[in-house]
């Protein structure tokens, strides 16, 4: 190696041990693999045990200073990892010119040239004269740079040795500059993988170092990014998964943790683990950001990253994370790849990834995790929100809200997520739910008309719906017996008037529900078609409390469908979480529209 501050030639290249290189990068990777049992010790053993057998203020500084080695190891790691690629992409690209230089050299060798120590190549005497006859000298050719430009000979026969020299030369110089490159870009790379003093991992280091994996990820792109299987099926990439070394794993995880912890088909255990590091690289990205947008998603994350620190019961699983669009986040609660039972919460209107979302929507998953775990421990439940719900900011008349086309989209992306849950889990026949909440709902519906269904998924529920793309529950792929909804009395999203009557478009806004109302004789058709609680849409609904009159001020009816409540009874939290265990048969139904 050269470090970029002298001339590589030939023979240093052809003389490079890439043996050592990656030798050293299984040094660091054995580092950063200690680093990473250490955060797991933490983590798992004495966080729990002190949370278990603890109090008071003396015990919460405790569990600050060891959340705070925890950070400290986990930076560890991704350093280590981060230096650990970087070395075995150098050797990876270094190994390719070798080739290159070594198939010239035996070249020239077969030809008896010699390759001189500047690069220049010498050959014999060859051809014959046009006017003696005689052999035409031998000589001496350097590259010109531009590989197959041989200049044209004039009136003599030109040496056919002349050429063969002339690519050689070019060959043999075009592996050493393209060596001297990397050489330099890997040399910077390496410079800037450096930790600041002290044992403090403030987020200013984490800014730091997600500018290194970006570094890393543009210099390893040959290496690892061009053989992750993006566009495969969740089944694939499963495959593709389990057919890597251990050490190729954990370089996808040490430089590609934002890609690795968002594919479908990956295990949950391994998605949680990548997402875990990838928030920390996150924070420090968006915590150099001063815009409205990334200060509400910087809220956000740091929401998760304070409830994954603190721990729940049962445990939390980072399953997806990303600061694209609205923001990307995917929380299980409970294991979804042992479970039997596993459910997944599609959010609706005016969801993003910000602290309203990780206060409020983690809250469902986790109090419909809980609920579902009475009825059988065995029970996972997640929010997801892997698509850009519609927001809400300017009324009714937004595109946004009173179109399909997001909830089309995100249907394609929660149907590819809910196929990679039935492919990780290892039960043999898991039971799968798949809830949508207002907007979300048409969200699911979506998804179950895209392809046949959603795969492996046996029920679904509706809440808070405004209509969910089909008119009957049978056209959803599991059954109407398996189709649930739940529609507070004064929810005024589940009275939403139709958008389309006697095909003719209602107009937006007031007059346009009063036109919807008018035409819809039956009075159950609503803006994304007929009313999953009326009888025409042939559901099973279960009782869900009236909740406050919109008059009063109050949008809560909307939203207290999965509200635990521990001091009076909430029949469509208890619902939902029956149905998610399996037990849909003891659900108490009530009479339909």
């Amino acid at each position: 190696m050269t470090t970029g501050t002298a001339a590589l030639s030939w023979a240093a290249l052809r003389d490079l041990r890439c043996a050592e290189l990656e030798s050293a990068a299984d040094g660091w990777g054995r580092v950063g693999n200690r680093a990473d049992a250490a955060r797991d010790r933490i983590d798992k053993h004495l966080l729990n045990g002190l949370r278990e057998t603890q109090q008071g203020a003396a015990a919460e500084s405790a569990a600050a200073r060891l959340r705070r080695l925890n950070r400290n190891f986990q930076y560890v790691h991704t350093e280590c990892g981060l230096i650990r690629t970087t070395l075995n992409s150098l050797a990876h690209e270094m190994k390719a010119q070798q080739r290159a230089l070594m198939l010239a050299l035996e070249d020239a060798a077969a030809l008896k040239f010699t390759v001189q120590a500047d690069g220049s190549v010498s050959y014999p005497a060859a051809g014959e004269g046009m006017i003696d006859g005689r052999p035409l000298q031998g000589g001496t050719t350097t590259s010109n740079g531009l590989p197959d430009l041989v200049p044209p000979s004039g009136l003599a026969a030109p040496n056919p040795n002349v050429a063969k020299a002339q690519d050689i030369a070019d060959r043999v110089v075009g592996a050493v500059r393209a060596a001297a490159e990397i050489d330099w870009r890997y040399a910077g790379i390496l410079r800037r993988l450096k930790a600041e003093e002290g044992l403090a991992v403030p987020t200013s280091t984490w800014k730091d170092a997600a500018s290194d994996a970006a570094d890393v990820r543009d210099a390893a792109r040959t290496y690892l990014r061009d053989a992750i299987p993006r566009t495969a099926s969740p089944a694939e990439r499963n495959a593709w998964w389990a057919g890597l070394t251990q050490e190729q794993r954990e370089e996808y995880l040490a430089v590609y943790p934002d890609v690795i912890g968002n594919l479908d088909g990956i295990p949950a255990a391994v998605r949680d683990a990548a997402n875990r590091d990838n928030l920390q690289l996150l924070i420090g990205t968006l915590a150099g950001r001063d815009d409205a947008d990334s200060v509400a998603k910087l809220a956000g994350l740091r929401e998760i990253d304070r409830q994954l620190q603190a721990g729940t019961d049962p445990p939390m699983f980072l399953l997806g994370i990303g600061e694209e669009g609205n923001g990307r986040a995917i929380v299980s609660y409970g294991d979804p790849d042992t479970a039997r039972n596993v459910a997944a919460y599609v959010p609706g209107l005016n969801t993003s990834l910000d602290k309203e979302f990780a206060e409020g929507d983690l809250k469902r998953a986790w109090d419909t995790a809980k609920g579902a775990q009475k009825y059988d421990h065995s029970s996972a439940v997640m929010v997801w929100l892997g698509y850009d719900a519609p927001q809400f900011p300017d009324g009714w008349s937004s595109a946004d809200v009173m179109g399909d086309e997001r909830a089309k989209v995100g249907g394609q992306a929660f149907g590819s997520f809910m196929d990679g849950l039935g492919v990780t889990n290892m039960n043999d026949d898991p039971h799968l739910t798949a809830i949508g909440h207002s907007y979300g709902s048409r969200t699911v519906g979506a998804a179950a008309q895209d392809r046949g269904g959603v795969p492996g998924v046996d029920e679904i529920v509706f809440v808070g719906s405004p209509g969910v793309g089909v008119d009957r529950a049978d056209e959803l792929g599991v059954g109407k017996g398996h189709v649930f909804v739940g529609a507070a009395q004064n929810d005024v999203v589940t009275k939403v008037p139709s958008r389309l009557q006697g095909g003719l478009t209602a107009a937006a806004g007031p007059v346009g529900y009063a036109i919807g109302g008018l035409l819809d004789r039956e009075k159950d058709d609503l803006w994304f078609g007929k009313d999953p609680a009326s009888s025409a849409f042939g559901a099973r609904r279960f009782h869900a409390d009236d909740g406050p009159h919109l008059i009063s001020g109050s949008f809560a009816a909307h939203s207290q469908y999965f509200d635990a409540q521990p001091q009076r009874s909430n029949g469509s939290a208890d619902s939902i979480a029956m149905i998610v265990a399996g037990c849909s048969d003891a659900v108490k139904l009530e009479e339909l529209r």
